[in-house]
């Protein structure tokens, strides 16, 4: 199949749900604190860096750190966060990731990740996917974070893709922002009612066929 276009993944909630495991790691040092941390507050840290994150559970327990010990909790944190990724394997794939990717590979499609995670790296190989990947443009390449497009911007470039034909999935709000003001097709995983400004919705990769991936390299 020839296509001039490429696609950019993002790496949590899309290819795999490393969501749990910040969960598990935030809610153990909120404890530690002497605060609980739920869910629901854990939802709005999608996208945020670790020491905004910090500083927005710290908010929400009333409590307050010297610079020292924030950078302690903040190392704790991380630690705690890997000893849950280093127990990953391919079974973590989320289901219908799979069958994309292997059709891109099969049809020369080039395809980069662009994850504010610093672990992505990791990630990646744990679940055996790293080697498939054309670029890895991960939280230790941009200085910016979405919805800045930087990330895409250097992954396009990266798999020698114009911004206008690269396609990219994502599930946060931010990173749908992020491939719009790339000039990037985007698609969102997961509702519709959160992800609104994305090109296209889908609940997860279950519901999308290989026809509608042909359609969209094809266009």
């Amino acid at each position: 199949m020839e296509t001039n276009k490429g696609v950019i993944f993002d790496l949590d909630g899309v290819i795999v749900d490393t969501a749990k495991f910040h969960f598990l790691a935030w809610r153990k040092l909120a404890n530690d604190l002497g605060f609980d941390f739920t869910e629901e507050q854990n939802e709005q840290l999608k996208g945020v860096s670790r020491e905004d994150s910090l500083k927005k559970i710290l908010d929400w327990g009333e409590l307050e750190l010297s610079k020292t010990e924030f950078k302690r909790q903040m190392a704790l944190k991380n630690e705690n966060y890997l000893s849950y990724v280093a127990k990953m394997d391919e079974d973590e794939i989320l289901p219908g990731v799979q069958k994309v990717i292997d059709y891109l590979i099969e049809n020369n499609v080039p395809f980069a990740l662009g994850s504010a995670s610093k672990n992505a790296r990791n990630i990646l190989k744990k679940i055996n996917l790293l080697e498939k990947f054309d670029a890895i443009v991960d939280g230790n390449d941009v200085s910016k974070a979405k919805p800045d497009p930087e990330v895409f911007l250097i992954a396009a470039e990266k798999i020698n893709i114009k911004p206008e034909k690269s396609i990219v999935f994502e599930d946060s709000v931010a990173g749908v922002q992020a491939a719009n003001n790339a000039n990037m097709m985007s698609i969102g995983i997961g509702e519709k009612e959160i992800l609104g400004e994305a090109d296209y919705v889908f609940k997860d990769f279950t519901e999308i066929d290989i026809d509608f991936i042909k359609k969209l390299l094809s266009n």
